[in-house]
């Protein structure tokens, strides 16, 4: 008989449960049969190929305590909330077939009178009256012995907070057509509207149960697990810290300008994996000393507030007359890359 594990998540950390993941795909037995289910705090989740000084708005996410996490495998960013149950399933990958999944969370959604529908290679719908809307994404990923597929149910989030965290390029939004794409997007609760979040624990570990006909060993995690099991610890580490979050970033340029009491300001950014390789600073203010000195001080630092607030610092202390502008100067800065 196929063994089964669930593992449910007691942590919202978004690192953490990225990070379990993770330590699942690459350490975990893959002749089971495994369940992850888990939820994230709010967290803008982004690809790994994907900038966040471009695509995020680091300043409001910051004022709102929403996390950034960026997770290992490509494509877009995406909004988590209390109201997103995830799911992750690992398989065998001579067994693995897509539809066991599917079939696995429609038996479940069946239990709240739910009747889903599969599209594409990707998406999960319910119909409407006006067409069907999607309730679920999902991705995949396989390596030689196992396959891998995770994606989020959405039972209450809140299907407008991506917009207020995301700098998009504006022919990328012009593109993609942001409101129908959000049109097509649905929330369970809108066809079962007492679903939460343990329900649909509940009943995804029996449906995992009854279609593998077997007893499912299930393990709580918490950030306390990462004391006992290294390997997710390293996992963890590895993905929450300031390196792989900003740093694992190509190479771009950040262009910000804004007239100040010192004078105009136009502040030219190159970064590399996240470190200021050249700085270029164009202004009328009357201190040129001044403006040499913190373009000098930033080049070969990391691109983040901590710096400025460090070069701020050391300036306001040796220009003190200034100290009033340089504090204004430091606010407008980091409200730009605040991380």
């Amino acid at each position: 008989m196929t063994k089964l594990k669930v593992f449910l998540s007691d942590s919202l950390n978004p690192h953490l449960n990225l990070a379990t993941e993770e330590w699942i795909f690459h350490n975990l037995d893959p002749s089971q049969q495994v369940l992850f289910l888990w939820r994230n705090e709010e967290t803008v989740v982004i690809g790994r190929n994907q900038n966040p000084w471009s695509e995020c708005n680091l300043a409001q996410m910051k004022a709102d305590n929403v996390h950034l996490a960026r997770r290992t495998t490509g494509g877009g960013a995406v909004f988590h909330d209390l109201g997103n149950t995830n799911f992750t399933f690992l398989s065998p990958k001579e067994s693995y077939k897509r539809e066991n999944n599917i079939q696995i969370i429609f038996d479940a959604l069946k239990n709240f009178g739910i009747q889903g529908e599969a599209s594409g290679r990707n998406d999960l719908l319910i119909p409407f009256h006006d067409g069907p809307r999607k309730f679920s994404g999902s991705a995949y990923r396989e390596k030689k012995d196992r396959a891998f597929h995770h994606g989020t149910l959405l039972l209450h989030a809140d299907l407008t907070r991506l917009g207020n965290y995301l700098t998009p390029n504006p022919k990328k939004l012009q593109a993609k057509g942001k409101e129908s794409v959000r049109a097509r997007v649905a929330n369970l609760t809108e066809v079962a509207k007492d679903i939460r979040h343990e329900q649909i624990v509940e009943t995804m570990v029996a449906s995992f149960e009854k279609f593998y006909g077997g007893k499912a060993e299930i393990e709580s995690l918490t950030l306390s697990s990462l004391q006992q099991i290294p390997e997710l610890k390293a996992q963890y580490e590895s993905l929450s810290n300031w390196d792989w979050l900003y740093g694992n970033t190509l190479e771009f340029s950040h262009k910000m300008d804004e007239y100040l009491s010192l004078g105009f300001f136009d502040f030219h950014f190159q970064v590399e994996d996240g470190v200021i390789k050249d700085l270029k600073i164009f202004t009328d203010c009357l201190y040129p000393q001044l403006i040499e000195e913190i373009t000098t001080s930033l080049r070969g630092q990391t691109y983040r507030g901590e710096t400025v607030r460090k070069t701020l610092a050391a300036a306001r202390e040796k220009y003190s007359d200034l100290s009033a502008g340089l504090t204004e100067l430091e606010d407008w800065l980091c409200r730009h890359l605040e991380v």
